[in-house]
């Protein structure tokens, strides 16, 4: 019994000699690979059609890749954009401005970053925003003077002191002389620091009160969650 795509034969393997891939006569005349295949199996291509199939493939994989990348990249935008939507939605859950829920919120970055084993109030963080935050929460809950705390920096070894603790004062909006303290890892010696790495900045509060009431807090809020998950 002849194949219902017979008729095309003969141009598939014209095609096929001129030394197109099974992929772009397939493609083209819409014959299945499995036939075309069979037909071809016995059809020699000379050294100069070969190496044009396999510059023909390496390009459609080149683009093949670039195409998925966009793709990829497509969707990831989009699963970013949901995950702000939502995040939106339940901060205008939330009453943001009210004095117990900036605490509850410092509470819990505190028992994640704070220093807990000094008598002290005190964090550390080489993100900006962590720290902007802290001084922010300092500032409005317990009415400190961002200026008045002290500020150290740990850095690495080939990094400029002068000019992070400029970079750091100017980011967190206080005079360079709030910090009183530079050290330098001497263990990175050799060893290159990426651009984007300003090293670590910890802000000192002498108030060991604030850090009491801020583990507390922490603890009880989290062991209340945790019994109510637990129906206790």
């Amino acid at each position: 019994m002849r194949s219902r795509w017979y008729e095309l034969k003969e141009a598939a393997v014209g095609l096929r000699k001129r030394g197109l891939s099974i992929g772009k006569i397939e493609r083209r005349l819409g014959i299945p690979r499995s036939t075309l295949s069979g037909w071809f199996k016995n059809i020699e291509l000379s050294p100069p059609q070969k190496e044009k199939l396999q510059r023909d493939w390496k390009n459609a994989l080149v683009k093949a890749r670039k195409k998925a990348s966009v793709w990829h990249s497509a969707q990831k935008q989009k699963r970013l954009e949901h995950a702000e939507n939502e995040a939106r939605q339940t901060l205008r859950n939330i009453e943001a401005s009210n004095p117990s829920t900036l605490e509850l919120a410092l509470s819990l970055l505190y028992f994640g970053e704070g220093s807990k084993k000094n008598c002290e109030t005190a964090l550390g963080s080489s993100d900006p925003t962590i720290l902007k935050f802290f001084l922010a929460c300092m500032q409005n809950l317990y009415g400190l003077d961002p200026k008045r705390l002290r500020y150290e920096l740990y850095l690495r070894a080939d990094q400029s002191p002068q000019k992070i603790k400029m970079l750091w004062a100017r980011e967190l909006d206080v005079p360079s002389a709030c910090f009183k303290q530079i050290n330098i890892d001497k263990r990175t010696n050799g060893s290159k620091t990426y651009p984007h790495y300003h090293g670590v900045c910890n802000i000192r509060c002498g108030n060991v009160a604030i850090q009491r009431k801020l583990m507390y807090l922490s603890k009880l809020y989290c062991a209340q969650i945790i019994g109510n998950s637990m129906g206790t």
